[in-house]
């Protein structure tokens, strides 16, 4: 981080209370916990991950202006890997923080992380998505969806914005980053409380950003159990299997 950003990230960290709960003014009892819970790839406990949630809610009392300040923030000042042409493949939340670069699905964890040490139930969604615009061959990418008051489920797309990309955070209106042009192209309606596990082999398996982009993960058959199904606004979603995708983002 500059310097300017790391000193009032660590003042803001000293006058917090020890112990106190970043995320204790927007929990919610009726979302199942593991949209809360921190994990090895969701990893909000961390120190640092933690810091900067509460640095980013600065004391803001609205669920859904601390989720746009967290979308905001990876949005524009965690680099996409390609973009950068960085090197460094990242998976957990609080390395993505550290080395401040991702492939979308890595920004999505660091998302995620952050809406949740706020309180924020949030989950994982994927797009397959042509990777030539053109047909096959197909990738997943990697987005997230939070639960906010008034607005339920609403997905958010933190890859980064460029020419042609202008992904927005504007509930209850849903602007992401892609729209499904071609037959083959979805948008699955799943949310997931953890990233599939093709998605975290593939960050884990290869060690540079080329072998990564070599070796993008695509959507498979098993990827439609153990998520939640939820229609845009919807307040909660319900256990499913094999229940149909939409076509549009």
């Amino acid at each position: 981080m500059v310097d300017i950003e790391a000193n009032l990230i660590a003042s803001t960290a000293s006058s917090r209370p020890e112990g106190r709960a970043v995320g204790a003014h927007f929990h919610n009892p009726a979302v199942s916990a593991d949209f809360l819970a921190s994990t090895d790839v969701v990893d909000w406990y961390h120190a640092d991950v933690r810091t900067l949630a509460w640095y980013l809610a600065g004391g803001e009392t609205d669920p859904v202006e601390v989720a746009r300040r967290c979308f905001e923030w990876v949005r524009d000042e965690i680099r996409h890997s390609v973009d950068a042409g960085d090197t460094t493949v990242t998976c957990a939340a609080s390395d993505v923080l550290l080395q401040r670069t991702g492939f979308c699905y890595a920004k999505s964890h660091l998302l995620v992380a952050l809406l949740r040490a706020n309180g924020i139930p949030a989950g994982f969604c994927y797009q397959r998505l042509s990777i030539a615009g053109a047909g096959p061959p197909f990738c997943l990418h990697g987005l997230c969806a939070a639960l906010l008051p008034v607005h339920g489920w609403y997905r958010m797309d933190p890859r980064g914005n460029k020419s042609g990309i202008n992904a927005q955070f504007a509930p209850p209106h849903e602007q992401l980053a892609f729209q499904n042009q071609c037959p083959g192209e979805l948008t699955l309606r799943e949310i997931y409380a953890e990233p599939l596990p093709v998605v975290v082999d593939t960050l884990g398996r290869h060690p540079t950003v080329t072998e990564v982009s070599e070796n993008l993960p695509d959507w498979s058959g098993e990827a439609r159990c153990g998520g939640l199904l939820v229609a845009a606004g919807e307040k909660s979603g319900r256990p499913h299997e094999n229940f149909p995708s939409e076509n549009r983002p």
